[in-house]
């Protein structure tokens, strides 16, 4: 079982950010531990799932690719258990490809999702573009101006909080990359495509309904009605906009 070395402060590959693979079929774990290296980053591999849970949060991994279906404890679990102390991203890779899957790694606290079988370079796109994004936040820091107040809804970029009527939103991280592009962009229309490539740095396919499920479950902790939504609406065939209180 290899492990993944602190950060050192040297130049080169030990300065290169660490993906941790969580994954029990020891032919695509090689794969993508290669691939992830062959690209600049330093990956090991975990095929158990109660293992990995012991791991993430002692290790810190910059990046977890974290497979659903694992022995000792499945994905779902480890992330139960690991996301409370874990302050990295987690890229959840399954086989399973159904949306309830989906909905409940993102509720668990997954930073995006990825169907079987892996395309490397969309794989690659997809962890790029998360650790650009928490790279960037690390970088705005505590006291860095970030703050959307859109009638009764707050949102805090440096606290990663948000607040509707006065009640705090408990949201995932996914989750609040969502409200903060549709509350930047407020009353103007976002297409998938626009969302889809802002948020996973890679073109949309057409197929993928990840951004749907996030805003139906966006909403619902807003409060807003499903059929009838006051905050954030659909513009069919188009995208969604986050409506500005008058």
């Amino acid at each position: 079982m290899t492990e993944l070395a602190p950060p050192r402060s040297t130049d080169g590959q030990a300065d290169a950010p660490r993906i941790l693979i969580v994954e029990d079929d020891p032919k695509l774990a090689e794969l993508v531990r290669e691939y992830l290296e062959g690209a600049g980053y330093r990956a090991a591999v975990e095929t158990r799932g109660d293992r990995a849970a012991e791991r993430i949060p002692r290790e810190q991994p910059d990046l977890v690719v974290l497979d659903l279906m694992l022995p000792g404890l499945d994905g779902f679990e480890v992330l139960r258990r690991a996301r409370p102390a874990f302050h990295g991203v987690v890229l959840v890779l399954t086989a399973r490809g159904e949306e309830v899957d989906e909905v409940v790694g993102l509720e668990l606290g997954a930073d995006d999702y990825m169907a079987k079988p892996v395309r490397p370079r969309v794989l690659l796109a997809r962890v790029g573009n998360l650790l650009r994004r928490r790279s960037e936040r690390e970088a705005r820091g505590p006291d860095a101006p970030g703050r959307i107040e859109l009638g009764s809804l707050v949102i805090d970029a440096a606290a990663r909080s948000a607040s509707i009527d006065g009640r705090p939103i408990e949201l995932t991280t996914a989750e609040f990359d969502l409200l903060w592009l549709l509350a930047s962009h407020a009353g103007q229309v976002l297409t998938r495509e626009q969302i889809y490539g802002s948020l996973r740095g890679i073109a949309y396919d057409g197929l993928d309904r990840s951004i749907d499920l996030r805003v139906a479950r966006l909403r619902k902790k807003l409060g807003d009605d499903g059929k009838q939504p006051q905050h954030i609406k659909s513009v069919r065939g188009v995208g969604y906009i986050l409506a500005v209180e008058r």
